[in-house]
């Protein structure tokens, strides 16, 4: 998150670099010639800042397309350690061992386990979310 506010700041910092050359007039003096050099040297610039400017928001789209790959892939993640987690408490719960019931609470708690690192994780992936969106 902190790449892509970065690169907000600088976007804006050059959209800023832009709006003060082209206010404080980059025509000046009597002498076409001279006027005819910095009009070129403010145009190049210009270009390049248009450049790296277009490149920095390409950038940024790639980088939240990315995220919200994750936070797809995460979400499938997330609802596949869910199922696998009530289905452990859930056995854990029914089952019950000819030897004892060590098995059952070793399954009942892989399940509470389980069922709360994929809310943390849940969290987490909406946190994303909200960050990108």
């Amino acid at each position: 998150m902190d790449a892509i506010r970065k690169l907000r700041d600088q976007v804006a910092k050059q959209q800023l670099a832009v709006f003060k050359q082209f206010s404080g007039g980059i025509y000046g003096g009597s002498d076409n010639v001279a006027s005819d050099e910095n009009e070129f040297q403010q145009h190049q610039k210009l270009e390049k800042l248009y450049i790296s400017t277009r490149a920095a928001k390409h950038y940024q789209k790639e980088i939240v397309r990315g995220v919200e790959g994750y936070i797809v892939a995460g979400s499938k993640h997330v609802e596949i350690g869910t199922k696998l987690s009530e289905d452990s408490r859930k056995y854990g719960s029914e089952k019950t061992c000819t030897s004892g019931n060590t098995l059952s609470r070793a399954a009942l708690s892989f399940g509470r386990a389980r069922a709360q690192m994929e809310k943390e994780c849940g969290v987490l992936l909406k946190a994303l979310g909200t960050q990108v969106a």
